[in-house]
């Protein structure tokens, strides 16, 4: 991975929306408050809102042996997330298999490709 920027984000997302489909990557770059032109997401303001906002829980969450996810399913998309996130590398993935993950999921939306206030499928 290259070298992480002093602060700022820097961004790789991988979106499939269904098994056997051809992955969407996008990219998400910012340092300050608006995002960089290299960033290619449809809402690249939203997205940086989102994981300002939800980035340090979403990225880095410590396991939690008492939660409880509700059994439902909210669609195949899985998104791995690649990076850096204000000098900490990031490697996550996303998916909607369960409450827990829609959950994570709905608050990252636009870092996945969703227009504010979508879901993240696009």
């Amino acid at each position: 991975m290259a070298t992480p920027p002093a602060e700022g984000i820097d961004l790789t997302i991988t979106l499939t929306e269904s098994p056997g489909a051809t992955p969407r990557t996008f990219r998400l770059v910012a340092n300050g408050s608006t995002p960089a032109p290299e960033s290619t997401l449809p809402d690249s303001a939203a997205a940086l809102a989102a994981v300002e906002l939800h980035g340090e829980k979403m990225f880095f969450a410590l396991p939690d042996p008492n939660r409880v996810c509700t059994e439902q399913y909210g669609g195949p998309q899985v998104a791995v997330v690649t990076g850096w996130f204000h000098g900490r590398e990031v490697n996550a993935s996303f998916s909607r298999t369960d409450g827990c993950e829609i959950s994570r999921w709905t608050a990252l939306a636009p870092l996945f490709g969703a227009l504010a206030g979508g879901t993240g499928a696009v």
